[in-house]
Order: structure tokens, then sequence, then C-alpha cells
């Protein structure tokens, strides 16, 4: 195929997905808050989570994260939000992994105290987003009452955006949020031996 023809070609498949994604962002009309929910059981959730943080900063806007499981070792995010980011409310449950505790009544202690942090953010409409990190434990171990959890994500105001993320979590926040990504693991360094490493996975 000569190279006008491959060109030609190229242009009119281009144009055409063009007019695909044009067409799709037309149909869009609607101006509200999302609710994302990041799951599966690879790596980069929290990750991800923390990404939109940033592309949130940049727009100047106000933001609430809360992290349960997390908080006994530091990580990179929890340094530079405290250090650089005072318009982010950072909030860690502190307790770490539930399999180190193995205190289930004060888990669960933990978890109600860290919700109360959640619940306000959720009421409030000065927050634009809200990040409620490795939350589908609380829901799946029963530390939390997911109707609970879940109405107060479905009554927040208008335009907030929430961001969960987690292994499992059950149906409802599936169900109840706009986008749902599963993050899938087909291979990690850690299952070969490798450390974690500072600043890629905390």
């Amino acid at each position: 195929m000569s190279e006008s023809k491959s060109g030609a070609r190229h242009k009119a498949a281009m144009q055409k997905q063009k007019e695909k994604v044009d067409a799709g962002i037309e149909a869009a009309d609607i101006e509200r808050g999302v609710f994302v929910f990041i799951t599966g059981k690879g790596k980069g959730k929290s990750s991800s989570a923390f990404g939109m943080v940033m592309r949130a900063l940049g727009y100047g806007q106000k933001i609430g994260v809360v992290q349960f499981i997390k908080g006994e070792q530091l990580s990179g995010e929890e340094i530079y939000l405290r250090d650089h980011c005072p318009q982010v409310d950072f909030y860690q449950m502190g307790t770490g992994f539930t399999w180190n505790t193995q205190d289930r009544s004060g888990d669960i202690e933990a978890a109600e105290r860290t919700w109360a942090r959640v619940e306000p953010m959720l009421a409030d409409p000065a927050y634009d987003l809200v990040v409620i990190d490795e939350l589908t434990y609380m829901i799946g171990y029963k530390y939390l009452d997911e109707e609970r959890v879940l109405d107060a994500i479905a009554n927040r105001p208008v335009e907030q955006s929430v961001v969960v993320t987690g292994r499992g979590g059950g149906s409802g926040l599936r169900e109840l949020a706009d986008t749902v990504s599963e993050v899938d693991n087909v291979k990690h360094g850690f299952e070969a031996g490798i450390k974690a490493r500072k600043g890629v996975d905390y």
C-alpha cells in the first residue's frame, strides 16, 4: 500500500473516531459530582485516588482524605500532603492492618471514630473531592453499617465527588457508583520476594 493511501485510510479512521468521541461528549449533559469506586486485587487503587487528589489540587479545590487500615507506617502521600497542602484535610485511622491488630472490638471502635471524620465531609458542600481510602474492608468485616455508609455517599452535596478504594466491599458500592474501575493483579514484585519500595509502594 502506498504512503498516500495509508495516510488517507488513517485520516478517515481517525475522523470516524473523532466523530464518535464528539458525539459522546455532546450527549453527556449532566453536571454534578461523581462517585468513583476503585477496587480489585491489583496494586494501584490508592495511587489512582491520589492522582485525582493531585488533579483537584491543580484547580485549587478543597479536598478531604480519610484512610482506613493505613496509618502505622508513613507514606509519601501522607508526608507530602501534611507538609505542603494545608487545603487538604487528611486523617488516618492509624491502627494499621486488621490482621495485625487482631482486636475486633478495638478495630470497630477505630472504624467508627474514623467514619465520624468522614460523615461531616460528605455533608459539607465546601469539599469538592472526598477520598475514602480502603473503606471496603470496614464494610466487608462489618465494622461499619453498610446502609449508613451508602446513604451518606448517596446524599452528599450534588457538586461533591467521592472516591472510594479497596478490595471487595460488596455489591452496594458498585451499584451506587457512577464509575467502577477494577485493578487486576497480573504480576507483583512482592510475589518474587522484592521488598516494597519507598516512593513506589508507600
